[in-house]
């Protein structure tokens, strides 16, 4: 039987040698490594119409995302969703976008956070690790980074979904995409996947911290602080059992406890409803304008469940939630902006790839 050569290995790397028992016709193979692969939620390749409307169907087709049949919902997506939505979306995207590097400003943040990383892990393991990043929606795309590792040489790979509270529309979905890519490897790397991290320790006092540094900051302290989450449909909730509600509700009264506040100082809202169900409440563009109704006329506003600023926080908190502030009424809005790639937040993702690893380094 004639011997199988692995496909997809980089035989060409710098570091690829012949395995020093194999026969001299053996192909090089690169030196063996580990993958870290870093997983986001996406972006479009640009603002104009097609590219919007192939992120859109690319994301809005995951029944993850939206569960209803095929039957009932591609017709809809693909005749009125898609006709009407990529023209609004594209225009919140370029009241954003990064137009010197011309990306999306969660891709710039993506590869900061991914350069921090590189640079903690190599002080730390040398050239052992590889460290990449993936998105979930649109390029870079988790099977051609997955294939790329593996061509590299990483016999294993270690994948991280920047998500702080578990969701099946994030998280998981995220997870599916990496284990789609692993069933195409004929030589398959063994994997892990990072837990959610919505109660760590490191992860909560780099939240405190960036709270205390935007509030000292500030001209006149907030009367509340409000911790915007992005939303999911209740009945994923009541009848999935999926523990997002539940991790958010969690991460909110541990910064309130690091931060040695009262409940009367801080709470939880969620945003970004889409579609016709109910979704978790209160939402934050309904709960900031009754907030100014009552009397809290200047309010800040941070976003927990995202690792990166991007348009949910950008355009959707900084512009469309503030104006339904202002309009009812509210005076001070103060966006705190997510963590990025504050040195806090990556030893606290650095900290979780640690745990991770351990038995592999």
């Amino acid at each position: 039987m004639g011997q199988m050569k692995p496909t997809r290995l980089n035989m060409t790397a710098p570091d690829a040698t012949c395995p020093f028992h194999a026969p001299k016709d053996h192909p090089k193979v690169p030196t063996e490594k580990i993958g870290v692969l870093i997983a986001n939620l996406g972006t479009p390749d640009n603002t104009d119409y097609w590219s919007m409307r192939r992120y859109l169907n690319e994301f809005l087709s995951d029944k993850r995302v939206i569960d209803y049949p095929k039957w009932k919902w591609q017709p809809i997506l693909q005749g009125i969703v898609l006709t009407f939505r990529p023209s609004k979306s594209g225009a919140a995207y370029r009241s954003i976008w990064n137009t010197e590097a011309d990306e999306s400003p969660l891709m710039t943040i993506t590869k900061q956070q991914v350069a921090a990383i590189k640079t903690g892990l190599k002080a730390e393991f040398g050239d052992r690790v590889m460290v990449d990043f993936c998105m979930r929606y649109g390029n870079p795309s988790t099977k051609s980074k997955v294939e790329k590792l593996v061509s590299e040489g990483c016999s294993k790979i270690l994948f991280f979904p920047l998500y702080p509270q578990y969701a099946g529309a994030t998280t998981a979905t995220a997870n599916d995409q990496f284990f789609r890519a692993l069933m195409e490897e004929n030589w398959q790397p063994a994997s892990r996947t990072v837990a959610p991290y919505f109660d760590d320790p490191t992860y909560i006092h780099a939240l405190a911290q960036s709270v205390k540094r935007a509030y000292a900051s500030a001209e006149k302290k907030p009367d509340i602080l409000i911790c915007s989450y992005h939303g999911l449909p209740e009945r994923y909730l009541k009848e999935g059992g999926d523990p997002y509600h539940c991790q958010c509700q969690k991460t909110t009264r541990l910064l309130k406890e690091r931060l040695g506040w009262d409940d009367t100082q801080i709470m939880t809202t969620f945003q970004s409803k889409f579609g016709p169900e109910e979704w978790l409440q209160p939402y934050t563009v309904e709960e900031v304008a009754r907030q100014a109704e009552k009397g809290n006329k200047s309010i800040a506003v941070c976003a927990p469940a995202f690792s990166a600023d991007c348009i949910e926080t950008l355009e959707e908190i900084n512009e469309e939630i503030k104006e339904s502030f202002e309009h009812a009424g509210g005076e001070e809005f103060l966006y705190i902006p997510c963590l990025n790639d504050d040195p806090l937040h990556i030893e606290a993702l650095l900290g979780q790839i640690r745990k991770n690893l351990a038995g592999w380094v």
